[in-house]
């Protein structure tokens, strides 16, 4: 049994987290150089704001609205986030951090998921500030479905959803688009749509050797989970990373040959500063 748990909308939490003022306030944080929105809180996607949209096209919605728009402070995200992970350690005696704002914990052995699920979200709240959602299921695939459900308010618990508690699990996959299943990038997606494969139901009833044939095992693995066989374990180690991006947005394009060259530099320069943190080579 797993566990993924979520922040909600973290960059835009930690932003809140030490200004109560802005409660129910739409927030958004921008990338960098303020270049699009990547992160909204609940009331700024009620706005209509989409992730990644260019700032300067929604700015006057976002005036108009009050909105609180911040520029990304990735310090301080990092801080919170091994704030959040610190905590979610105490819950479980197997972690995987996934990703800054999402963790999954080896559930095993636990008699209520559900209360184990709640006092979770309930202490990482009380000791972080940062609301959580906790989507649990006997597959990794599964969870990052319910912790969906969870953070949509469709669990019976708050902020904790339950797959296995679920009255009908087969009419939530049905209504989940294939291009929205964890590991269902937009190209495949395209290509399983062609072949008549359009949600998470008409995935996870394929024949497995089939989707292997057509598409690899990384696909087969994941019709598998949908059915509630755990093919993905708990990586409590993170892989070696096989690369390091650095990007900027620019408000107009670059031409000149000097701007190129300053540009790229200063780029290749942070990509170098990655590198060496990490303990990398290239």
């Amino acid at each position: 049994m797993f566990a993924l748990v979520d922040c909600n909308n973290f960059y835009a939490s930690c932003e809140r987290l030490f200004r109560p003022s802005l409660e129910g306030r739409p927030v958004v944080v921008l990338s960098n150089n303020d270049g699009c929105v990547v992160a909204r809180s609940n009331e700024a996607k009620a706005l209509g704001i989409p992730m990644g949209a260019p700032y300067f096209k929604y700015a006057a919605v976002l005036r108009r609205a009050d909105a609180a728009v911040f520029s990304s402070n990735y310090a301080l995200y990092g801080d919170l986030s091994r704030r959040v992970m610190q905590v979610l350690a105490g819950f479980a005696p197997r972690i995987e951090v996934y990703s800054i704002d999402e963790c999954f914990l080896d559930l095993a052995g636990v008699r209520d998921p559900t209360a184990l699920g709640l006092e979770i979200a309930r202490t990482v709240r009380r000791w972080t500030g940062i609301p959580v959602a906790v989507g649990i299921a006997p597959t990794k695939t599964l969870a990052k479905l319910a912790n969906r459900l969870a953070k949509k308010g469709q669990g019976p618990a708050g902020p904790v959803l339950d797959w296995s508690l679920l009255p009908d699990p087969d009419a939530v996959l049905a209504a989940v688009p294939v291009e929205d299943i964890w590991g269902i990038a937009g190209r495949l997606g395209a290509h399983l749509r062609a072949i008549g494969i359009a949600d998470a139901r008409a995935l996870c009833e394929a024949h497995p050797q089939r989707l292997r044939a057509s598409f690899g095992v990384v696909v087969e693995r994941i019709a598998r989970e949908l059915r509630g066989q755990a093919c993905l374990a708990l990586e409590e180690v993170a892989p070696p990373r096989r690369q390091v991006m650095v990007s900027r947005s620019f408000g107009a394009a670059v031409t000149a040959p000097a701007e190129l060259r300053a540009a790229v530099t200063a780029f290749a320069s942070r990509a170098g500063e990655k590198l060496r943190s990490q303990g990398l080579a290239a």
